[in-house]
This record gives structure tokens, sequence and C-alpha cells, in this order.
């Protein structure tokens, strides 16, 4: 495991497999992830051998201590599902064998981690371990992205994603729309009285103006903040219906196509 020093008072903290998954057993979250080693890219080739051996030996100890836990009469979660984590840095041939390794393991669902790097090497990898992930479960790119990584993701066959950057961006004044991307910064918006994005039912777009919200921002108002988070988070559940939508009628592959040129757009 790792050791590592508490934020409050400096004392020695050790935390292992076992450690993770007790704590995240007592949270009772819908999902626990497996304790593994998220690598800096780039890293040598021999170190992300052993990171990712290191990762599996931890994966197996996961596997058993959740089994325990979920058996115990007053786990909070008795159901919570454990996800396993590929991991290989930027080496295909690493990746797709972690990927094979870790799907042989009978887990509930897989993650890929560590892909924190350019997008173009991001969809390089998805696109090699996508095949050897199990089909009949979810598949977990972790800490992406934007509306284009996930459109991109989806077309990979990626399910599922989480990041701070709707919620970050948007306290900058960064906000997501249907035509592209605003900066409401921008002295463009001073007094421009159309909602940030028309076709957004939030609570910003209904009641409230571009002028208005950049006036917020301007005057650091905490009301600017959450008004332009509510929004980039709408947007992104939205985005996310649609995504479902289409893919149940059967007409991604036209809603992609349509919408990538478009939300990665600056306006």
């Amino acid at each position: 495991g790792v050791t590592f020093a508490s934020h409050i008072d400096g004392h020695r903290i050790f935390m292992g497999p076992e450690e993770s998954m007790q704590i995240q057993s007592h949270l009772g979250s819908t999902i626990a992830m497996a304790f593994d080693e998220c690598i800096e890219n780039p890293s040598p080739r021999d170190y992300v051998q052993k990171s990712v051996a290191r990762t599996i030996r931890w994966l197996e100890r996961c596997q058993k201590e959740m089994a325990r836990l979920n058996s115990l009469e007053d786990t909070v979660n008795p159901h919570q599902l454990l996800f396993g984590i590929n991991q290989g840095g930027t080496y295909e041939d690493i990746r797709v064998q972690h990927m094979k390794d870790i799907a042989a393991m009978g887990l509930d669902g897989y993650a890929i981690g560590g892909l924190a790097v350019g997008a173009e090497e991001m969809y390089h990898i998805i696109e090699a371990v996508e095949p050897f992930a199990p089909k009949d479960k979810i598949r977990y790119l972790m800490g992406v992205g934007t509306p284009v990584n996930i459109l991109e993701s989806v077309h990979r066959g990626v399910d599922l994603f989480d990041c701070v950057m709707p919620s970050r961006n948007a306290r900058h004044g960064h906000l997501f729309t249907w035509e592209g991307i605003i900066n409401i910064q921008n002295a463009k918006y001073v007094t421009d009285d159309r909602p940030v994005d028309a076709l957004c039912g939030c609570p910003l777009c209904r009641n409230h103006t571009r002028a208005y919200l950049r006036h917020l921002m301007r005057a650091n108002e905490m009301l600017g903040m959450r008004l332009a988070v509510m929004h980039n988070l709408w947007f992104y559940n939205t985005l996310m219906e649609e995504i479902r939508l289409a893919l149940d009628e059967g007409r991604f592959e036209s809603f992609y196509r349509e919408h990538v040129p478009i939300l990665g757009k600056r306006i």
C-alpha cells in the first residue's frame, strides 16, 4: 500500500487494498473503485510493467476483501459493486494485456484510468483496449472530460464518465452550450439580454440574461458561480440523456457527427 501524511496534523497514515475497500464500504457507495497506482505519464516501460503487476495484486486483494465486507450483516450496502481499473500508461501492449487480465476476474465493471494525456493518445488507448473489455459490463473512463471527449469516447464504446470540468470551469465563466463554448467574462456580453443557451431549460437560462450573469461574475457575487455551475451540470445531464436516447433509437452515429464539430467550438 501507501503511507502519507495527514493534512490535519501530519501523522502518518497507511492505506492498502483492504483499508481502501473498508472505507468505501463504510461510505456505502453504489460502486467501489479498486485500489490502484495511477502512474505519471510518460513513465519508463520497466516501471510501468511493475506498476501494472502491483495493481493486479492489489485488485485480487480488493476483490477478496469486498466479498468479505459484503457478506457482513452490518454492511451499509451489501450489494456494492467493484470496478477494476485498467492502467499501463501510454504503452498499448501493456494496456491490452492488463485489460485481458482484469477482464478474466469477473468484476462488476471496468474503468480506464491514467489517461490525463492528449486527446488523440487517449482515443488511441480506448480503441486498443475496448475490444478486450467484457461486452456485458460497464466501461468507465475516469476523469474525462469535455462534451467532445464524451462523444468521442461513447463512439469508441465507453459508458460512464466523471469529471470536475463542468463545475470547475463554470466558476471561471466557461459555459457549455448547444452552439459551442462561451466565456461569459468577455466584454461583448455586457449588454447581451439573451439567455446563455436558448435551447437550455436550466434555472439560469430560464430566468436570467448573459449580461446579468456577467455582472454577477465580474462583481464576484457567489450567485454568479452557483448559476454557472447549475447551467453546466444541466447541460452535461441533458447531453447524456440525448446520447442515451440516440443510442436507443439507433441514430447515435448521426448525433455524434452533427455535434462533435459544434460542441468544442469557442463562440
